[in-house]
């Protein structure tokens, strides 16, 4: 919480900007990440996620469906009650609902037997609800979420049909992977533009953002902060470009001078983007093994990196990015870090 509170201290700069809210739109985006653009089959080896992020809301209970009595819309008001930024009349709101998969495997994927001194199989099924309360220079979001790992995560399955269709050999050692558990996580995360766009030249500008959260659950828990700098031509207003993680739906325009809301030449944007994160894991479900039985696990690193770089396109309503991502040793029998590239494609509408 010390990452956290630096940086709301660094950012009261008198160059803070707060523009209008944006136009009524939702931001889809469809994120895939995959080791087979680093050439290989092991460890994290496959996400897939889909999220929406709503319009912009003066309250979060502002959406048709929040109003309409009911067990579900009393648990959310109670819950929104609970939040610290839930009475701030001076912010905007977005509500991001999610859907994805992950799948691990270990380094050798053509053995039966259980691998003891690799990573186990595992795989995460999981939806999720966010909470975003933004101004331009800052974006805090809390999220829940939820799924199963195990059987129940259809992990094995969507692996054999993906390798059937490339013409890939199967994993052998899915009978090896953890037992279901249905799983949860709470997370809350902030971001904070710490160099607003700065234009240098015409269009050509640059950003700097951070980030900073804490997650606790049975399926993982961390403290995580990180950094991105963008550079290029029209740069978004978004809060940069994430890895499928928690609370990372950053994709949704801030303001109205985002590319995506212009009818003119504007709406287009070119940039190249670098980062880099870390987090001090506390648990990882996918590498302790299951929370309430015994299963295969192998002992985690406490600290963990990723180092990004990356190019990002908006076209009219459309951004697509691409990164390549460089992330340090998991656990301690592994032998190198991985490699794995990250794509995603958001269109707002």
């Amino acid at each position: 919480m010390l990452v956290i509170s630096a940086m709301t201290l660094i950012c009261t700069s008198s160059q803070a900007q707060e523009l209008k809210p944006p136009h009524e739109s939702w931001t889809f985006t469809f994120h895939f990440e995959n080791d087979l653009f680093a050439d290989t089959d092991r460890f994290y080896t496959n996400g897939i996620k889909l999220s929406w992020v709503s319009p912009e809301l003066q309250w979060f209970q502002d959406l048709a469906w929040m109003q309409k009595p009911g067990l579900i819309q009393a648990t959310t008001n109670k819950l929104i009650e609970l939040l610290p930024f839930s009475d701030d009349a001076t912010r905007q709101r977005n509500l991001a609902f999610s859907f994805g998969q992950k799948m691990y495997t270990p380094e050798d994927i053509s053995r039966r037997d259980l691998i003891t001194d690799d990573r186990p199989y595992a795989g995460w099924l999981y939806g999720s609800a966010a909470f975003h309360s933004k101004t331009y220079r800052r974006l805090d979001t809390f999220e829940i979420q939820m799924g199963f790992a195990g059987d129940f995560s259809i992990a094995e399955e969507t692996q054999d049909f993906v390798h059937s269709i490339r013409g890939i050999d199967k994993a052998n050692g899915w009978d090896n992977q953890i037992d279901t558990e249905v799983g949860f996580a709470l997370i809350y995360d902030r971001k904070q533009r710490l160099i607003p766009r700065y234009d240098f030249h015409k269009q050509w500008g640059m950003d700097f953002i951070a980030h900073a959260g804490v997650a606790a659950g049975t399926v993982f828990s961390h403290v995580s902060a990180g950094v991105e700098f963008r550079i290029g031509w029209n740069i978004p207003t978004d809060f940069g470009t994430a890895l499928i993680r928690p609370a990372g739906d950053t994709n949704a325009p801030a303001d109205t001078k985002d590319p995506r809301y212009s009818r003119d030449k504007q709406a287009f944007s070119f940039h190249l983007f670098g980062g880099t994160s870390g987090r001090m894991v506390f648990r990882d479900i996918f590498l302790d093994g299951n929370t309430f039985s015994d299963s295969h696990s192998t002992g985690k690193k406490l600290l963990v990196g990723d180092f990004v770089v990356g190019v990002s396109l908006i076209y009219r309503k459309f951004k697509l990015s691409y990164a390549q991502v460089l992330r340090t040793k998991e656990f301690d029998r592994q032998r190198s870090g991985q490699n794995f590239g990250s794509i995603s494609l958001s269109y707002t509408y």
